[in-house]
C-alpha cells in the first residue's frame, strides 16, 4: 500500500512539473512569410545596392540571415511543394508547374494540426488541388492578380477591390485578431509580388523614375560555351511591350520578341488586365507611363538600346512592387510586437525561388545559375537565434519542413529529405552538416522558356551541371575564378580531377535523395 501511494505521488509530481514546463514553454507560434520571385540582390539585407528593405532587413538584423540559401527545383509550385512536404520533387510528385499536387501526404501544416497548432495559408498557394491541414485558408486563384485579385476559401470565391498585397496582408492581420488565442499558430503569409508581370501599387509609381539602375556586368552576355543558356527564350530583349512593359498598342507597330511562351496573347492579356483596376487607378497607371511611351515612339531603337530601355522599364517596375511588399509586411511585424507575440514567434521570411534581375540578359528563373538557385532566407525566433546572426551553410527548402517540426517538438516523418536548422540558427558546431547540394529542373518543352531539364550539384566552390533529354551538355564553374559563371570549364585539363569528384559526388546525392531519373 505505501509504495503504491510512493508511485501514485511521484506520478503526480512529475505530471505537475511536466504541467508547469509546458506553461512556461508554450510551443512557439510560426509565421512563415514568402514572396514570389524575390532575388536576394533586392533585399537590403543582402545588397543595398538597388533598393532598401527596413522591414524585410528587420527580420535578419533581430534573427539570423542565411548567405548561402539554395532552392531544389527553380519555379514556383514546385518550391511550394518541397517546402511543405521536405522533399524533393521527384519523391513529392510536383515536378513542374502543370503537376497537381498530392494533398494527401504528409505536410507540415498537417502535422502542426495534428499537434493542436491552428493553422492557416493566406495569399498564393498555386498548387492546382485545395489547401490541405489548414484550419482556414483565403488563397488566390492560381497565378492571382494584382489588382481587385479573386480569392477562394472553403465556404466561396470573392473578389476584392484594392491592391493584392494590401489586401493578403489585411486577411493576415484579420486571421491574427480572431484566432484561438489558447492555440498557438502556424500562418503561412504568401504574397504575389513581385511576380510577373509587376503591377505596382500606385502609391509606389514614381520611385526610381528619375534613376538609371546599372546594369549587370553579363547582361549583354553571349552565352559562348553554353547551349542551354543560348537557346532559352527568357532575354529581356524578348519581353512584350504590353504586357510586361506597359506600352499601349498605339505606341508601337507590332509586338517584339517572344515573352517565353508561343501562342500567348500578350496584348489581350495586358487589356484584361487594366480592366480589373477602377477607373480612377487605371487613368493613374496609364497617365504615369504615357510620356514614355510617347519617347519611345520618337526614338529609332537598336537591339541594344531597345534591351536596355526594356531593362529599366522591368526592373523598376520589380522593386516597386518590393516596396509595398516591404511596406505591409512591416505592418504584420508591428502587430506581433504590440500584441506580445514576437519572443515567442518564429518568422521566416523567403522567396519560392531567386530570380534575374538582368543577369545573363535575363528574367525569370528555372536555371542551376546562382541567380535563381539562391533564394534570400532569414529567421528571427529571439528565444533561440542571436540578432544580427548570420551563416555560410549550405541550406535549402527541403529543410524548412523538419526546422518547423522540430521548433515545435514534433516528430518527423522518416520520409522527410531535409535537415532540421536548429543546430545553425544556434550556431552551432555540427561537422555532419551538408558540403554540397543537389538540384534537379524538370519543365521542358512545356511550359515557359524553353529552359532544359538538368540536375547538379553545388558545392561552397563549384557547380557541375547535366542538361538532358533532346541534349546531352556538361556545364562546370569555378565559382571563387568566375562567380557570374560565364567560363564553362567542363573537360579542361586544369579541372579534370574536380570534375571527377564532382561527378561522383553528384551521383552519391542521386542515390542518396532516390533520384532515379534519367
Amino acid at each position: 500500500m505505501h509504495k503504491t501511494r510512493l508511485f501514485i505521488f511521484l506520478f503526480l509530481v512529475i505530471c505537475l512539473l511536466s504541467f508547469k514546463k509546458h506553461k512556461s514553454n508554450p510551443p512557439p507560434n510560426i509565421l512563415f512569410i514568402m514572396s514570389d520571385d524575390h532575388a536576394q540582390r533586392a533585399i537590403s539585407a543582402y545588397d543595398s545596392s538597388l533598393i532598401l528593405t527596413p522591414n524585410i532587413d528587420r527580420i535578419a538584423n533581430e534573427g539570423m540571415i542565411f548567405r548561402n540559401s539554395f532552392v531544389t527545383n527553380s519555379i514556383c509550385a514546385p518550391s511550394r511543394a518541397v517546402m511543405l512536404t521536405g522533399k524533393f520533387s521527384h519523391l513529392n510528385g510536383k515536378r513542374d508547374n502543370t503537376d497537381v499536387f498530392n494533398g494527401d501526404q504528409a505536410t507540415f501544416p498537417k502535422l502542426l494540426q495534428n499537434a493542436g497548432y491552428e493553422t492557416a495559408v493566406i495569399g498564393k498557394w498555386h498548387l492546382k488541388s485545395p489547401p490541405r491541414g489548414f484550419d482556414y485558408w483565403k488563397i488566390l486563384l492560381g497565378q492571382g492578380e494584382y489588382y481587385s485579385p479573386r480569392f477562394a476559401s472553403s465556404t466561396d470565391t470573392t473578389e476584392v477591390r484594392g491592391y493584392v498585397t494590401d489586401i493578403i496582408t489585411d486577411f493576415v492581420l484579420d486571421f491574427l485578431g480572431s484566432r484561438d488565442k489558447k492555440k498557438p499558430f502556424c500562418l503561412l503569409y504568401h504574397h504575389k509580388a513581385p511576380h510577373r508581370n509587376w503591377m505596382p501599387d500606385i502609391q509606389d509609381l514614381h520611385a526610381y523614375e528619375n534613376d538609371t539602375l546599372p546594369l549587370p556586368d553579363n547582361f549583354h552576355d553571349n552565352y559562348t560555351g553554353r547551349y542551354a543558356a543560348e537557346s532559352a527564350d527568357m532575354r529581356i530583349t524578348d519581353m512584350y511591350l504590353s504586357y510586361d512593359i506597359k506600352l499601349h498598342p498605339k505606341a508601337y507597330t507590332k509586338e517584339t520578341g517572344s515573352g517565353g511562351k508561343a501562342g500567348f496573347k500578350a496584348e489581350d492579356n495586358w487589356n484584361k488586365v487594366l480592366e480589373r483596376m477602377t477607373d480612377d487607378k487605371r487613368n493613374k497607371f496609364i497617365a504615369h507611363y504615357a510620356e514614355e511611351n510617347k519617347k519611345f515612339q520618337q526614338v529609332v531603337w537598336s537591339d541594344k538600346e531597345l534591351a536596355e530601355w526594356k531593362y529599366q522599364r522591368y526592373l523598376k517596375d520589380y522593386l516597386r512592387c518590393i516596396r509595398s511588399v516591404d511596406r505591409n509586411i512591416g505592418r504584420v511585424l508591428d502587430y506581433l510586437d504590440e500584441n506580445g507575440l514576437t519572443e515567442n514567434t518564429l518568422v521566416v521570411y523567403t522567396s519560392d525561388q531567386g530570380f534575374y534581375l538582368g543577369e545573363h540578359g535575363w528574367y525569370d528563373k528555372r536555371f542551376m545559375y546562382e541567380e535563381s538557385l539562391r533564394t534570400p532566407l532569414m529567421m528571427r525566433y529571439p528565444k533561440e537565434i542571436t540578432g544580427g546572426s548570420q551563416t555560410d551553410q549550405m541550406v535549402q527548402n527541403i529543410d524548412y519542413a523538419p526546422t518547423f517540426l522540430d521548433i515545435a517538438d514534433i516528430e518527423m516523418p522518416d520520409e522527410i529529405q531535409g535537415k532540421t536548422l536548429t543546430s545553425v540558427i544556434k550556431n552551432e558546431v555540427n561537422t555532419e552538416w551538408r558540403n554540397a547540394i543537389y538540384y534537379h529542373y524538370y519543365e521542358y518543352p512545356h511550359g515557359w522558356h524553353k529552359v532544359k531539364k538538368h540536375y547538379g550539384v553545388r558545392t561552397k566552390r563549384y557547380k557541375l551541371i547535366h542538361f538532358y533529354q533532346d541534349t546531352d551538355n556538361w556545364e562546370l564553374y569555378d565559382l571563387q575564378k568566375d562567380p557570374m559563371e560565364m567560363n564553362n570549364v567542363y573537360n579542361k585539363t586544369a579541372y579534370e580531377e574536380i570534375q571527377n569528384e564532382l561527378y561522383t559526388k553528384l551521383m552519391g546525392l542521386r542515390a542518396k535523395y532516390a533520384d532515379e531519373g534519367p
